[in-house]
């Protein structure tokens, strides 16, 4: 049991040591990083005339065609369908931004890291930044919506800082996980692209999960983005905070994805450099 305890100590201690080295790096590289996050806003809005505008305009114009094609069809019984897609919208469209944008961070730096030798998660930080800062704008927008829809705000609103902070790592994660693969097999893309297209379906972003029996409501609990989504839909829409019970789901399903992602880097660290 002594052993066992002392092994577990050891185990934190070594976590929090290469967390506090991760911090330095860092601040270590701090101003490459700030180059990085500067140089992906050129690169994706470049010769555009809206420029960040399209940050805004694109989830906006696809709301839009979602709520004109699906309030008659699925949206009549269910109460502030537009901010029920809109949840939806914003959360998939933030998950997959992030993560299909640091799928191609490791091969899109190659001749950065070839040279000179800098911690190669710096690539995904970035991406993941530009992501953020994109969710934010929209969830400014998010909130004008639900002001004008009626609903009220309450101090249970704070709690969304959880969902939000959870998925920012699971982006993370995720991202780190995606481009290790993409380095060893080109093939990543595509099957990712099937995939979340997949994913948005099974993630009831334009129809209300109350369609399906109680038992087939519960599998999609399974599927950790609708997790994401549920979250803000109880508290916006239905005023609710989720059970303990929920909420340490999404931490479990956050930490298995973040630790896989650091996992695959700290052991393909080195081999990277041979496939890029």
């Amino acid at each position: 049991m002594k052993k066992q305890q002392a092994a577990a100590r050891r185990s934190h201690a070594l976590g929090d040591l290469e967390i506090t080295r991760s911090l330095r790096k860092l601040k270590r590289y701090q101003f490459l990083f700030e180059e990085l996050v500067k140089r992906d806003f050129k690169k994706k809005y470049k010769r555009t005339v809206l420029g960040m505008g399209w940050s805004i305009l694109a989830p906006l114009l696809h709301l839009l065609v979602l709520s004109m094609v699906f309030t008659r069809l699925l949206g009549r019984n269910q109460p502030h369908f537009t901010i029920y897609i809109f949840c939806g919208n914003l959360i998939f469209t933030f998950f997959s931004d992030a993560t299909k944008g640091g799928m191609g961070t490791i091969m899109g730096n190659a001749s950065i890291f070839t040279k000179v030798n800098v911690p190669k998660y710096l690539f995904l930080l970035s991406r993941n930044v530009q992501a953020l800062i994109n969710f934010g704008l929209i969830l400014v927008v998010f909130f004008i919506f639900v002001a004008f829809d009626g609903l009220p705000f309450t101090w249970k609103f704070l709690c969304l800082v959880y969902p939000i902070c959870g998925l920012i790592l699971f982006n993370i994660g995720v991202g780190m996980v995606l481009s290790a693969l993409f380095v060893f097999f080109r093939d990543t893309q595509y099957l990712y692209d099937v995939f979340t297209m997949l994913l948005m379906y099974m993630s009831a972003i334009f129809y209300p999960v109350t369609r399906f029996p109680e038992n087939i409501q519960r599998l999609f609990l399974i599927n950790p983005v609708y997790l994401f989504i549920r979250y803000f839909r109880l508290i916006v829409i239905d005023s609710a905070v989720p059970s303990f019970a929920y909420h340490m789901l999404m931490l479990a399903d956050v930490a298995v994805v973040l630790a896989a992602g650091c996992f695959m880097y700290k052991k393909f660290n080195t081999r990277f450099l041979y496939y890029v």
